[in-house]
């Protein structure tokens, strides 16, 4: 077993659950943790936070939300993050448009309808046409049911916030892999493709028939793309 940690950080209104298959998969072979994306009010905070209940050393795969503060961790502990690897995973502040709709979920989430704003935020096309697309649907909506409103409005507000990441991955010494679902309509793989091309030593890794969430939606497939990415040299030349 290698001691190179794992961390996980998961996306908007998701916990554990999201990354459950890469755990179970790669456990075996090197510590896996997740890592909470609920406490503090910014991005900034919630990194902070974080690393100081984080090893040494450790790798970092984040989605969302998820990826976006682990940017911030690589900025703020370039010596202590070997890799990172980001799916669905906005580099750029929140538009004037984004924060608007951000208000009306606020509103929806304040007001007892988060499955409705849920429902909205992550609407069917998001996901890839499959037999798996309802049971994913569930599994986001418990998630969110069990993080609750307080913790929606809570991430909204960090969303509205956060600062431009571009500069911070710029400045990435270290393997990167920026992942997109191919089906994804929510995130089209455009996105990432242009993160990597402007993140060093980048590579960029479409998953196939799956949607916003590989993870769940072809979780194989991203477990053995993360075991590659897992096994590219640390240094660099």
């Amino acid at each position: 077993m290698t001691d190179e940690t794992l961390v996980f950080l998961p996306g908007t209104m998701c916990d554990a659950r999201l990354f459950a298959p890469q755990m179970f998969e790669l456990a075996p072979e090197r510590s896996v943790v997740m890592a909470p994306v609920t406490r503090g009010e910014r991005v900034e905070e919630i990194a902070s936070g974080l690393l100081d209940g984080l090893p040494r050393r450790f790798a970092l795969c984040g989605q969302g939300l998820g990826g976006m503060v682990a940017i911030d961790i690589m900025r703020r502990a370039p010596d202590r993050v070997s890799r990172i690897a980001l799916i669905a995973t906005n580099a750029l502040q929140d538009t004037p448009a984004d924060a608007a709709q951000r208000e009306s979920w606020i509103v929806g989430a304040r007001t007892g309808r988060l499955r409705e704003v849920m429902a909205e935020m992550i609407p069917p096309e998001a996901l890839a046409p499959g037999t798996d697309r309802a049971a994913i649907r569930a599994l986001l909506d418990d998630m969110a049911d069990f993080l609750g409103p307080e913790i929606f409005v809570r991430q909204m507000r960090i969303l509205q916030r956060r600062r431009d990441l571009q500069s911070a991955l710029r400045r990435c010494k270290v393997p990167a892999l920026m992942i997109a679902g191919s089906e994804d309509r929510l995130f089209p793989v455009k996105r990432m493709e242009f993160l990597a091309e402007f993140t060093p030593y980048a590579s960029l890794q479409v998953i196939e028939g799956a949607g916003h969430f590989p993870s769940l939606e072809a979780p194989g497939a991203l477990s053995s793309v993360l075991r590659s990415w897992l096994s590219a040299p640390l240094v660099l030349t």
